[in-house]
């Protein structure tokens, strides 16, 4: 059984850490009114603890947590206020994640880009499905995944990392819009480095154009059909890999693919906290000096 209260002492300690000038002494945002009883740094804390711990029902959470109303729990306010200020606080989350990552990835210039679907249900329920419509610009689509062979309906999630598995940065867009777009968001954070993607990558003006304007070298596979073939070096390709397996650590850890939100932000509120509380296991094992992607049974 997991120590929640240690736990949860480990990771607010490091939600206060990373917002120093976002929240005052009590861990709130400073704001007019009367100050809650469980604080905005409660509130990021146990949204991050309950995606490490795979705990994805926030009923079981609040069941789990109903057993342990002393400390720093006596507090805790209900479901739907937490439900609502835990979307209300994705801002700061994503704070937290950017702050740690900047201590982890210091003097690396090698990074991978990749996308994973991100389903909301099976296909079959696709058109008349109502959840996350209630704005067109946010509202699901169709998609296919060339790796899995298959179509699907949902989002998709877009990442760089570092070839350590450090997701440096992210975004979430219909599943229709294709992975080259992404590059434009992110082609200023990377001058001078090297980013390996796979064949959706694969543009030469785009790949020349990053390279004129930020010295932004884009690695991809070439086809076999190209002319002047060459194959990609073998050390790319496996360092390339690692992205994979990142990905498959959110499926299989973290649940990404499981949706329970009704909502656009909902859902949103839920893969941010997930990726942030990716970030928090892997810099806890970094200050410990163990390899930062044995999370499994951090929290014990």
């Amino acid at each position: 059984m997991h120590n929640l209260e240690k736990n949860f002492v480990i990771v607010l300690d490091i939600v206060k850490q990373s917002l120093p000038n976002d929240l005052d002494c009590n861990g709130n945002l400073p704001k007019p009114g009367p100050t809650p009883k469980f604080s905005d740094a409660g509130v990021i804390a146990l949204s991050i603890l309950a995606e490490a711990l795979m705990v994805d029902s926030e009923h079981y959470l609040f069941v789990l947590l109903s057993k342990h109303r002393r400390g720093h729990f006596k507090n805790l306010i209900d479901r739907s206020r937490y439900n609502r200020r835990r979307k209300q606080l994705n801002d700061l989350t994503e704070k937290v994640r950017q702050t740690l990552v900047k201590k982890m990835v210091l003097g690396q210039d090698v990074f991978l880009i990749d996308s994973m679907p991100l389903e909301i249900c099976k296909f079959a329920r696709a058109k008349r499905l109502r959840i996350c419509r209630d704005d067109y610009e946010t509202a699901p689509s169709f998609g296919g995944c060339v790796a899995q062979l298959k179509t699907y309906y949902g989002y998709k999630l877009h990442s760089v990392m570092t070839s350590t598995g450090v997701i440096t940065h992210f975004a979430i867009t219909k599943a229709n819009v294709a992975d080259i777009h992404f590059l434009q968001q992110i082609k200023a954070h990377y001058p001078g480095c090297t980013l390996l993607g796979d064949r959706a990558y694969l543009s030469n003006p785009l790949q020349q154009e990053l390279f004129d304007e930020y010295r932004l070298l884009l690695n991809t596979p070439m086809r076999r059909n190209q002319k002047n073939y060459r194959k990609q070096p073998a050390v790319f390709r496996k360092t390339r890999k690692r992205i994979e397996t990142a990905f498959s650590q959110l499926s299989d850890q973290f649940d990404i693919q499981k949706n329970y939100a009704k909502s656009f932000w909902g859902f949103a509120t839920r893969i941010i906290a997930k990726i942030t509380a990716l970030t928090v296991s892997q810099f806890i094992n970094f200050e410990k000096t163990t390899p930062i992607n044995h999370i499994k049974h951090l929290f014990v």
